[in-house]
């Protein structure tokens, strides 16, 4: 009996390459708050890169800036609230306390959020085909008192 040649092996698959670094995402939110400090409103602006975990992230009253938040994964972050006199770095998003804002343990946890509603006390009230237009949260803040945000979508850029 003739000796048969082995079936041809199945094309390679092709390599698999690390994906490209996540562009940055530029975001501004309509903002309303109620809780222990009173009642507000105003703006968040946000700068995200997933992919070095760069995050700044202000928030504003009229004629009053609330949060001043940036840093990445690499130097860490520097949280200023100059209502409250704090300035406090961490090297981790997640040990900071988020003032006025739903705790996030990261920037691709608050992109999660942004984007999908995704997060403890968070609720989508309108969405878009975008996603999320319009999200509230109730939760608490760092002193166990009962506060809600509600933030509505107004800008969201992704760079190419």
């Amino acid at each position: 009996m003739p000796l048969q040649a082995p079936p041809p092996a199945p094309p390679s698959a092709p390599a698999l390459t690390a994906p490209a670094p996540a562009a940055p995402i530029r975001a501004q939110y309509g903002w309303g708050y109620a809780g222990a400090d009173g009642e507000g409103v105003g703006t968040l602006s946000l700068l995200m890169e997933p992919a070095s975990g760069r995050l700044v992230l202000e928030l504003h009253a009229p004629g009053e800036r609330l949060v001043l938040l940036e840093g990445d994964n690499a130097t860490g972050y520097r949280l200023q609230v100059p209502r409250r006199q704090l300035d406090q770095r961490a090297p981790f998003l997640a040990q900071l306390p988020l003032p006025f804002l739903p705790q996030v343990p990261s920037v691709a946890a608050l992109l999660r959020l942004l984007r999908t509603g995704e997060g403890a006390g968070v609720s989508v009230q309108k969405k878009d085909a975008m996603g999320p237009l319009k999200l509230r949260w109730q939760g608490k803040d760092p002193r166990g008192k009962d506060e809600q945000v509600w933030l509505e979508r107004k800008r969201w850029e992704e760079s190419r």
